[in-house]
């Protein structure tokens, strides 16, 4: 459930590191104090992640009463969590995937725009250029 990322509206990072130890009023307490935040809107889970970046708490609004969620994953493997501390981002759906698949929030490949335009045909008569000159 917690991996594909069904059954909710918003997910809601806090970044930096939270103490883990909290549960539900604490956690609670927190995303009011620091951010200014309702967690009483129903289909918005807040995730928040600890020292260690092997597990991380979400905390869940369902309507009905608040869910306490953990995962904490096998040795070896590690959250790629943004350490901003002062900073609750809004995921979307693609960047929630790639969190929970170990990858980082943002991609690491960024398009470039190159200033100069090359075209196949310039590109082709430079390299006749100098294959016909002689050495």
């Amino acid at each position: 459930m917690l991996k594909e990322g069904t059954g909710f509206s918003r997910v809601i990072i806090c970044c930096g590191r939270v103490d883990l130890r909290k549960g539900i009023p604490g956690l609670t307490a927190y995303i009011r104090l620091n951010y200014g935040l309702s967690t009483t809107e129903k289909g918005t889970l807040f995730l928040f992640c600890g020292n260690r970046a092997d597990r991380i708490k979400g905390l869940l609004f369902e309507g009905d009463g608040m869910l306490l969620l953990v995962k904490r994953l096998f040795a070896g493997n590690r959250f790629q969590w943004p350490r901003t501390p002062d900073e609750a981002r809004e995921l979307t759906a693609e960047q929630f995937r790639r969190l929970m698949d170990g990858f980082t929030i943002e991609g690491s490949i960024k398009e470039v725009f190159p200033k100069q335009q090359y075209h196949e045909n310039s590109i082709v008569q430079e390299r006749s250029k100098t294959a016909s000159d002689p050495l």
